[in-house]
Order: structure tokens, then sequence, then C-alpha cells
């Protein structure tokens, strides 16, 4: 679990996310780019112009298995992305 990006090579846009399971997340985006499904209609017609090397798949960050039991991974989620989003100067 953790913070990912994709990023348009050419114009910079980037989307960022959180998932719980990250490499699941960058296969769902790829899977729905290559069927012409993206929500994010930028990374979409990138896509079509130059394919998957028009586009960057990154994990920002992962974060690890905690043995307590009852550790908050939404909240912990939920604050990396803020941070990410701070530093890539996004919108919250």
């Amino acid at each position: 679990m953790g913070i990912y990006a994709i990023r348009d090579r050419a114009s910079g846009h980037l989307l960022l996310g959180a998932s719980r399971n990250v490499r699941a997340a960058l296969n769902r985006a790829r899977f729905e780019l290559g069927m012409g499904k993206h929500a994010d209609r930028v990374l979409q017609a990138e896509w079509h112009r130059s394919g998957v090397e028009g586009l960057a798949f990154e994990v920002l960050e992962l974060v690890k298995e905690r043995e307590d039991a009852g550790f908050d991974y939404a909240g912990e989620l939920k604050a990396l992305e803020q941070i990410h989003r701070e530093l890539q100067g996004l919108a919250p």
C-alpha cells in the first residue's frame, strides 16, 4: 500500500493517488488507458498519442505493514497523499 503517480512525460500533467494495493492500482490504470476508458482525459490523450512510453508510472512511497492491528492505514494513506500533493503543488 502506498502513494503512486502517473505522469504525462510531455506536459508534466500528474495524477496522484493512494491505494491499499499500489501495484493493482497502476495495473488498473494501464488497463483503462489501453481500453480508452481512463477518467483522466489528459493522460488518455497522451496514451493515444504515444502509448505507454508517453507516461511514467511511479510508486512514490510505500507504507509498511504494522504489528498493531488497530493501525489506521486509511488515515496514513490520506496524510501521505496530502503531503505528496503539497510537494507536487497540486490541489488537495
